[in-house]
């Protein structure tokens, strides 16, 4: 059974930083904490203000209901990350282990 990460990379405003680190702590505690989710966010290092938000799930299944197990809580976090993104953009790669 492979295990699949998806991957969310995105820049945020800088004037947004210190707001955006805030809502990462309620992003993990929510994914990590309430959801049970193998949840982490991390900064690029050498590139201040770009992060990327890390799902490893044990099976394609886990990957597939990732979306559908979203609560009204995680749709709100999400809702508040949009607002701090650079440009409005995010990319998403999801990787299946071979």
């Amino acid at each position: 059974m492979p295990k699949v990460i998806l991957q969310i990379s995105y820049e945020i405003k800088p004037e947004n930083r210190e707001e955006y680190l805030a809502l990462s702590k309620e992003l993990k505690s929510h994914f990590a904490g309430e959801q049970k989710k193998n949840y982490t966010i991390f900064e690029q290092k050498g590139k201040k203000n770009f992060f990327v938000e890390e799902f490893i799930c044990n099976s394609v299944e886990e990957y597939e209901t990732l979306e559908d197990g979203t609560t009204e809580s995680g749709e709100e976090l999400v809702n508040r990350l949009e607002t701090f993104l650079k440009d409005g953009k995010a990319r998403y790669a999801t990787l299946i282990e071979v």
